[in-house]
């Protein structure tokens, strides 16, 4: 692999936010020099993060993922496969940083909410469907049905649970699919694919499916707790100068966030231990160059967490308490500025999501290039960005969520039916993968500044729901101009 290459095509992906934050922080929105400067050192740490954290997927984290899925079908053992897989997703998913910060935001907003007893849902949820995703590709059962039954079953629980819960469930289902968790459980679809069938149609889907289990969890956690519920109503989003007073909170952070950051590979690392025992006994050549990969991955990973939360969390919040409070204030253009910077952000920030690029890589490679990776960035593109100008539409007016999640999914349901599969299976993983750590970070902490500037602080989640809904519309549409574009050639 060619590290210039990764690191030219992750600035490109960076630098569009980096401008544009720089842009509004010294014009209409001024966030000050030293937060501004902090942003800058944060999207460069960023930039080198993401290059290194790519690399160690690809020899480290993709080739664990394809040859567990390999080694356990070959053992002809269902149970061995499920409970497996089950184990997997619980393990990965717990240890993913995403679900760190996010069960942290919820217990913010929602002081009834146990953190543990909620990372311990969303795992459960994961690990479930990956069960039921498997068993799907190993029985050959279609992947449509499938998606109607869940999420029919999803919309009839939403009905049960309190407005505010629906949003953090969707959310949630979301924030699985982190850096950690996509590349992984991919793989393993793709590994397990590989042995069961020749098509490609089952190739995709898993991540789709995985991400479903979370929300019905959380959405049967949120019922229980229907009857004593309360939102707190504060989102601090705006911080203080003495919080981004000087750049040692780079150098602050760096302990923890290695902590963090090896806690989520640790799993991989015991999983590919007892497996190599096990069952793969690969050469020593290949176990070191495995091992590399994972060591690139963990530096990768802390560079790029490091870049994230020491500035572009922060300036997120900001820039978007700042533009929400003017809006309120004046109106006018400045309701439309709002809108607009979301929606430009939106295009951008989803191409900088690492998941997004492992997705788009595999997606060309097993297509033999005929899906290009370029073409899936710019739909995924468009849709990010309708979802996050919807969402502070939503922030603002204080729309329902279910009057945008509902719609959205019927149509994306509704284009099952009409279109490829394996395009079906690449738009419910994209949805799970344009939700990653930047969204999670940078996305929704502009929309809680939004949301604490406007008074609506209860509707500021929602916002990775919505990145997450449009990608099975967007990529799917792709897939039937494809097929049509084939047809006439």
């Amino acid at each position: 692999m060619n590290i210039l290459l990764k690191c030219k095509e992750t600035a490109v992906s960076v630098i569009p936010v980096m401008i544009i934050v720089v842009l509004l922080g010294t014009t209409v929105a001024p966030l000050g020099t030293q937060l501004l400067f902090r942003f800058i050192i944060g999207g460069i740490l960023l930039i080198i993060g993401l290059t290194i954290f790519l690399l160690g997927v690809d020899i480290g984290i993709q080739p664990i993922g394809e040859q567990c899925g390999v080694a356990l079908t070959k053992k002809k053992s269902l149970s061995l496969l499920l409970i497996a897989s089950f184990i997997i997703g619980f393990l990965v998913t717990a240890a993913e940083p995403d679900i760190q910060v996010f069960s942290n935001q919820v217990k913010s907003m929602y002081q009834l909410v146990d953190k543990q007893v909620l990372i311990f849902m969303i795992a459960a949820g994961v690990g479930l469907f990956m069960v039921v995703g498997l068993l799907r590709t190993i029985v050959g059962i279609p992947l449509t049905p499938v998606l109607w039954i869940c999420y029919v079953l999803i919309f009839v629980l939403t009905v049960l649970v309190p407005s505010g819960f629906v949003g953090i469930a969707f959310d949630s289902g979301g924030a699985t699919t982190g850096p950690m968790t996509v590349p992984f459980i991919m793989a393993l679809g793709i590994g397990v694919s590989r042995v069961r069938v020749s098509s490609n149609n089952d190739s995709f889907g898993l991540t789709g499916l995985a991400s479903i289990g979370p929300v019905l969890a959380v959405l049967l956690y949120g019922f229980l707790l229907s009857n004593h519920i309360q939102t707190d109503g504060q989102s601090a989003a705006v911080v203080s100068e003495a919080e981004i007073a000087g750049l040692g909170v780079f150098i602050q952070q760096i302990p923890s966030i290695m902590h963090e950051a090896a806690f989520s590979l640790l799993p991989l690392v015991a999983l590919f231990i007892v497996f190599q025992l096990c069952l793969l006994h690969l050469p020593l050549f290949q176990v070191f160059r495995i091992a590399m990969g994972l060591i690139y991955s963990y530096i990768g990973l802390v560079v790029f967490l490091t870049g994230v939360n020491g500035g572009f969390m922060l300036a997120g919040g900001t820039l978007g308490a700042l533009l929400g409070a003017n809006a309120v204030q004046y109106g006018g253009w400045w309701f439309l500025l709002l809108l607009g910077t979301g929606f430009v952000l939106g295009a951008v920030v989803v191409i900088a999501e690492p998941a997004v690029w492992v997705l788009t890589e595999q997606v060309e490679s097993i297509s033999g290039g005929t899906i290009k990776r370029k073409i899936m960035l710019l739909f995924l593109s468009v849709g990010a960005a309708v979802a996050i100008g919807l969402a502070l539409f939503r922030t603002v007016t204080s729309c329902n969520i279910m009057y945008i999640l509902l719609p959205g999914y019927i149509v994306a349901l509704l284009l099952t039916c009409i279109c490829p599969p394996l395009f079906t299976g690449i738009a419910f993983d994209s949805g799970g993968v344009a939700s990653g750590p930047i969204s999670s970070t940078f996305i929704l902490s502009f929309t809680l500044g939004a949301a604490s500037a406007t008074g609506s602080n209860g509707d500021a989640f929602g916002v990775i729901a919505l990145i997450a809904m449009t990608p099975l519309i967007a990529i799917q549409v792709l897939g039937l101009v494809f097929t049509k574009k084939r047809k006439v050639q």
